[in-house]
């Protein structure tokens, strides 16, 4: 019974960062260009060492930083999906391998067709790099889950 709420629970915790993405993809180029441009900007004129430089150089960095900021992104979320696959496939008694295997593909397939939607969106287009970088995400997500497994192991082992 505890395994199949933990499912339940971790499916509608993926299906919920999907319909993000799936949001944030929809967005047109300018709408998106927004987005990043108006947190790097809090980024700048937040931390210290930025807050306090000439208009001209923080210009500067917002325009330089967008674009790790976008990839940033990528990478966080597809991490939540990483992390919510993994947890998902941990409910079910199968190999880890295949665990691992199934994760990994499944934020792979999604970050692909996740591109193409974004083919369809005015002003976006599909990025390998981008799939590259999400499928990164979601690698580190798995690793996450299985740091936190090991560590709950130990520990329940000790006992």
């Amino acid at each position: 019974m505890k395994k199949i709420i933990l499912r339940i629970i971790f499916l509608l915790l993926l299906c919920s960062t999907f319909f993000v993405i799936f949001g944030f993809s929809s967005q047109s180029g300018t709408e998106s260009s927004s987005l990043s441009r108006k947190v790097t900007t809090k980024f700048v004129n937040i931390f210290p060492y930025t807050r306090d430089l000439s208009i001209d150089t923080k210009e500067n960095l917002i325009e330089h930083g967008e674009i790790i900021v976008r990839k940033l992104a990528h990478f966080s979320i597809y991490t939540l999906v990483g992390i919510f696959i993994m947890a998902f496939m941990f409910t079910f008694n199968t190999k880890l391998k295949i665990q691992f295997s199934i994760s990994l593909l499944v934020g792979l397939i999604y970050a692909i067709t996740d591109e193409y939607h974004q083919s369809w969106i005015p002003g976006r287009g599909p990025s390998v790099m981008d799939v590259c970088i999400d499928t990164l995400g979601v690698f580190a997500g798995i690793l996450i889950v299985l740091a936190i497994v090991a560590i709950y192991r130990a520990f329940k082992n000790d006992k």
